[in-house]
């Protein structure tokens, strides 16, 4: 195969965004009845039905491959999905323009993208407006990544290597928070993983996704359950189906799935 075939858009498949602009949301996001594969024959989501309501946090938990990831990215419209099965404010999510619906959303993924330049330029990447330093400073303090980088001889100027290799775990996590931030949207999606993390590492990342979360419809995938404690509606996914959904202390005094993750997880 010749590398022009590779990069050309011929005969590739998609997604195509509608003809409505997305300017906000009014009081909720619906999943109805969502069933989605990557592979045909080997479901990863099966009639899933959920709210996240607008100004909440939501938590999705469940185990590893239980569909978690997989759901942000269909909000996100990464992939192709069932006519009616995302619904926003009554309007199908298909019905709207893809860049009008990205406007207003940002995530914060397991795996930063990050490149072999500054510091300052790979938490401002993808703006298309200028920041001034006090905003980033400020964003970057809410992020609990300040103190690093005021820390490095060179600050924002300081170069981080291929991928982000001259920063740790946390430190990249945090600067997706803080790039996040200052992209200043009102539906924010974390799928974090602080789970190999040091305690005072994760306390950090902690501080930085409630000072993120403030004021903001949340979609948080807990992979920590301690991250999850605040959370205004858990929904609970095992093998691509809502098992349980509701506040914490409901889903723990029903000791049902979520009751059992829990205890499995408090003597891990």
């Amino acid at each position: 195969m010749h590398l022009r075939e590779i990069l050309s858009n011929e005969d590739k498949f998609f997604v195509k965004g509608g003809t409505k602009e997305f300017k906000g949301l009014k009081e909720k996001i619906e999943i109805k009845n969502l069933t989605f594969s990557y592979v045909t024959g080997l479901p990863i989501l099966n009639n899933a039905s959920f709210s996240i309501e607008k100004g909440k946090m939501t938590a999705i938990v469940g185990p590893t491959g239980s569909g978690k990831t997989t759901i942000i990215s269909l909000l996100i419209r990464f992939y192709e999905i069932p006519k009616s099965t995302i619904v926003i404010d009554g309007i199908d999510i298909k019905d709207f323009t893809l860049e009008s619906l990205r406007k207003h959303m940002a995530l914060v993924s397991q795996e930063t993208l990050l490149f072999n330049d500054s510091l300052r330029k790979n938490i401002i990447y993808g703006l298309k407006r200028n920041v001034s330093e006090k905003e980033l400073i400020e964003a970057t303090k809410k992020a609990r990544l300040y103190e690093f980088i005021k820390k490095l001889p060179e600050g924002f100027e300081t170069t981080i290597g291929d991928r982000g290799v001259k920063l740790s775990g946390g430190e990249k996590q945090r600067l997706s928070i803080a790039r996040a931030l200052l992209k200043k949207v009102e539906i924010l999606m974390l799928d974090e993983a602080t789970s190999s993390l040091d305690s005072i590492t994760e306390k950090m990342i902690q501080e930085s996704i409630d000072e993120a979360v403030k004021g903001r419809t949340s979609i948080v995938i807990a992979h920590r359950l301690s991250t999850i404690k605040n959370a205004d509606k858990i929904v609970f996914i095992e093998n691509g189906e809502v098992i349980e959904q509701g506040k914490i202390k409901e889903l723990l005094d029903k000791k049902g799935k979520f009751y059992e993750h829990w205890m499995q997880q408090k003597f891990d």
